[in-house]
């Protein structure tokens, strides 16, 4: 009877014993299961914020770029221009002075600035124009233009263009020199025409700005800016280098 009692005890612990194992087992394979997946989620954290530090630092590059891209320019392009009908060379989209005022903003990296009438009562066809331009001459006219020229404080070269009306500037451009202080500025003239050359803008410009200094203008064809703009385009670059550009 003894015998029976101890063998039965036996077994009862031996099954025991072997739950015991198996709890054990899967209680490690829980933890070892449970530290894989934190392990996983670690690792994904860790790429996301790699990726959120990597779009980060292209966001500030970029940011960087377009900065630098914005920087503004040390040196102005002023200049007028105008449309329709134009002498030997018929009816223009855009003005002969804006394409060359735009070849010199390209090669030198200045800012523009176009002077428009505040009350743009110019006629569009050339014989019309140019009644309206002899008679503001004679009556030394000072038209008014549109907003104002950027803060000149921020610019040490300043170019200023405009067609020939009459053999001298047109009178808003009078306007814009007597309404600004341009003393202490280096003033380049530029002019488009169609035979009349500088027509004396260089020396004109000295009056009008003094306190100023004027340097070697250039003039160009207005045939020339609308069909000739290559052979344009290397006359500005000759004479941009010229003045040490």
């Amino acid at each position: 009877m003894k015998r029976v009692i101890s063998l039965l005890l036996i077994a009862i612990l031996a099954l025991t014993g072997c739950g015991s194992t198996g709890s054990v087992k899967e209680s490690q394979a829980e933890t070892s299961g449970q530290t894989t997946a934190e392990q996983t989620t670690s690792e994904d954290t860790a790429l996301e914020e790699d990726a959120s530090s990597k779009d980060d630092n292209d966001a500030s590059a970029a940011s960087q770029d377009s900065a630098d891209s914005d920087a503004s320019s040390d040196i102005l392009v002023i200049y007028f221009s105008r449309t329709g009908e134009q002498y030997t060379v018929g009816v223009i989209e855009k003005g002969n002075t804006a394409i060359v005022a735009e070849m010199i903003a390209e090669q030198t990296g200045a800012n523009l600035f176009e002077v428009l009438p505040e009350d743009d009562h110019y006629p569009m066809t050339y014989d019309a124009l140019t009644d309206v331009a002899k008679q503001e001459q004679a009556e030394k006219a000072r038209p008014a233009y549109a907003g104002e020229l950027p803060d000149l404080s921020a610019y040490d070269t300043i170019f200023v263009g405009a067609p020939v009306w009459w053999g001298d500037w047109p009178m808003i451009m009078y306007t814009v020199f007597e309404s600004n202080d341009f003393s202490g500025k280096t003033l380049v003239p530029f002019s488009t025409h169609e035979g009349s050359g500088l027509s004396g803008f260089d020396k004109k410009l000295e009056n009008a700005c003094p306190g100023a200094t004027v340097e070697k203008g250039l003039a160009v064809r207005g045939n020339d800016a609308q069909n000739a703009q290559e052979k344009v385009r290397d006359s500005v670059s000759d004479w941009l280098s010229e003045l040490g550009f």
